[in-house]
């Protein structure tokens, strides 16, 4: 791990012995705050500020090599890794190593004076409300932006372009209308859910040949939203487009897709052809929808699938074709299947739950071919 010093731009005149107290004492902090960070962290969700500061350099090397893609993207080499202490740091802003720290500073613009080599830049909580053309100029180091939570509403189509190295972009909780063109070719995670995006164009992903991982949910997409061919050439393992409009699943999904996350949508029904292409699906969200059908054999074309979620729909009985169940757990308020039987499909073997019994979600590890884990609840008339 990587030690040193941390520097705080202060207002002119501030005494000497308080930034040395303020060193003293925020350095333990900071690193408290990294272990317990990283010790609850869970996959695909929306990362804290120091995730990526504990020896960023280890972490961008981890992060590599998970999402698949490849070492041209973006990690540096051995003599990159070598922290550095830049005396540039904008006034406000917290700056350890190469990370710098901006958040809730009631910003307009994207600071200056952010020193070159820096690999997380972290805006969250802010005013910004448009990124210009040379807002991120040198920054040709930078790893991961976080934009959450601003008033982001323009992107300069150039905005990104000194970005060459960027493979994390958190831009949600803005104003967006549209996804930004021109996004950094070695991009391997896009998080643009809770912006005003209606439309998925044609070639908007194009050459992101290492993007496995976008978080767009919380739009307001209808299934019209997406033109034919808009996610070509993508290479996902992870898409989640919940809290949407859709009624029913997209057409033409990354082939490669391992997880997919339509939940809280308005999807009435899966017929046969709607997932004829997934057949590396091992995780399926269609949880909080309006499914009252699901057609016979169309669960058949996912032979690896491990968990399916089909909570809060209007289904009336178990969906044919599920292969080889092997847990199922349920919650208030529902009726579950007795997990310690076989299943078979419309199976009627119910037992109450307690009034106010909850189930967590804890999957099994895998213990060969065949589904692992259905979260089915099916609600009960009060």
């Amino acid at each position: 791990m990587f030690t040193g010093s941390l520097t705080t731009r202060e207002a002119p005149g501030g005494p000497a012995s308080g930034r040395a107290g303020t060193t003293s004492t925020m350095r333990p902090l900071w690193l408290l705050a990294a272990l317990l960070a990283l010790g609850q962290a869970l996959p695909f969700e929306q990362k804290g500020f120091w995730d990526f500061a504990l020896d960023d350099g280890l972490l961008m090397m981890n992060d590599e090599e998970a999402s698949g893609a490849e070492s041209t993207s973006g990690v540096p080499d051995l003599d990159a890794l070598t922290p550095t202490f830049s005396s540039m740091c904008p006034f406000g802003c917290h700056c350890h190593l190469r990370v710098v720290q901006c958040s809730d500073l009631g910003l307009k613009t994207v600071p200056k004076e952010v020193s070159p080599d820096t690999t997380l830049l972290d805006l969250q909580n802010n005013d910004i409300s448009e990124l210009r053309k040379d807002d991120f100029k040198g920054l040709q180091h930078l790893y991961a932006l976080v934009l959450v939570n601003n008033k982001i509403t323009k992107i300069h189509e150039k905005a990104f372009s000194p970005l060459r190295k960027l493979q994390k972009l958190y831009i949600s909780k803005n104003h967006l209308v549209e996804i930004p063109p021109n996004l950094p070719s070695s991009l391997v995670e896009l998080r643009i859910h809770d912006n005003r995006i209606r439309k998925v164009p044609k070639g908007v992903f194009s050459g992101l040949r290492n993007m496995n991982c976008i978080e767009m949910g919380g739009n307001p997409l209808e299934n019209s939203g997406f033109e034919p061919g808009a996610f070509d050439g993508l290479k996902l393992n992870y898409l989640r487009i919940s809290e949407a409009k859709l009624t029913g699943i997209p057409k033409d999904l990354p082939e490669t897709l391992n997880e997919l996350h339509l939940d809280h949508n308005k999807i009435q029904a899966i017929e046969l052809e709607d997932l004829l292409r997934y057949s590396k699906l091992y995780r399926l969200g269609l949880g909080h929808n309006q499914i009252r059908m699901i057609e016979n054999g169309s669960l058949s074309f996912l032979p690896t699938l491990r968990e399916l979620h089909l909570d809060n729909n209007k289904l009336s009985r178990v969906p044919a074709g599920l292969p080889d169940l092997k847990l199922l757990q349920s919650s208030q308020h529902f009726q579950p299947l007795d997990s310690r039987q076989p299943l078979q499909p419309h199976s009627t073997q119910y037992s109450p739950t307690a009034p106010h019994q909850a189930s967590t979600f804890n999957p099994p590890p895998s213990r060969g071919p065949g589904l692992n884990f259905l979260l089915l609840m099916q609600e009960r008339s009060l």
